[in-house]
């Protein structure tokens, strides 16, 4: 990992000119899965600080919208997906240099309205008649996930809507819209006492990978190398932890 670092510094103090669309100099651009809003802000700070000139800018989404702005010309310099599937389509698209890194991992929870008043045990239960569930959509890796729980347990959900973000997903518990969701444990503990978390075992069966790349049209290489190591190394292994995360 650090011998790649090294490698994309050099790419960088070889690079004098960036795309034209891509957004002025000082700006790191990161394209992150909205699941990473909590510890990517963090973290986005603490690298202002240490790196005085740069500014950095954080768009949160779905890794699948997020690869597909990308594939569109959206200008960024570093992307961080929620699982490995999202990133291979990056990579195979051409939009990534060098080799990604996993810097997380993150599995699924149930949540429900406060106090969980429909009695929701386990996953099973999200299969219950009438109970209104939102999980995310297939192409989204909380929804790959979601699915690959139903091929290991033999459930069949019938969600009432598919978000396109995680976030959207919690979003419909908190504002009362869903009885229950499935969301990744981060943001269940980042929702705190709007919602109550229902763990479930099976959940260790659709363990998600994050990892996290250069962009090949990075106007500044050396910026998102240096933004990649401190997501990677001790300082955002921390904050990532803190927020719920595990290592990979």
């Amino acid at each position: 990992m650090r011998g790649w670092l090294a490698a994309v510094a050099v790419v960088a103090a070889a690079c004098s000119a960036c795309s034209p669309a891509h957004p002025p100099a000082g700006t790191l651009t990161v394209f992150a899965a909205a699941s990473l809003k909590a510890p990517f802000t963090d973290l986005a700070h603490r690298f202002e600080k240490a790196h005085a000139a740069t500014t950095v800018t954080l768009n949160f989404a779905g890794s699948s919208d997020l690869v597909a702005q990308l594939d569109q010309g959206a200008p960024a310099d570093v992307f961080a997906s929620a699982d490995a599937a999202n990133m291979t389509k990056a990579v195979d698209s051409g939009l990534v240099s060098g080799s990604p890194a996993n810097f997380a991992t993150n599995t699924l929870t149930i949540v429900t309205r406060p106090g969980n008043p429909r009695g929701i045990k386990g996953f099973a239960d999200l299969a219950t008649p009438e109970l209104q569930l939102v999980v995310c959509a297939p192409q989204v890796p909380c929804g790959a996930a979601t699915a690959r729980l139903e091929r290991s347990t033999g459930v069949t959900l019938r969600p009432v809507s598919e978000e396109s973000s995680v976030t959207d997903v919690l979003g419909k518990v908190t504002s009362g819209q869903a009885d229950a969701g499935l969301v990744y444990v981060t943001d269940a503990a980042t929702a705190g006492d709007e919602v109550t978390a229902v763990p479930f075992p099976e959940a260790r069966n659709a363990v998600n990978v994050y990892p996290i790349a250069v962009l090949e049209k990075a106007g500044d290489r050396s910026a998102a190398a240096a933004f990649i190591e401190l997501v990677t190394g001790a300082e955002g292994r921390k904050v990532l932890s803190d927020a719920g995360f595990a290592q990979p």
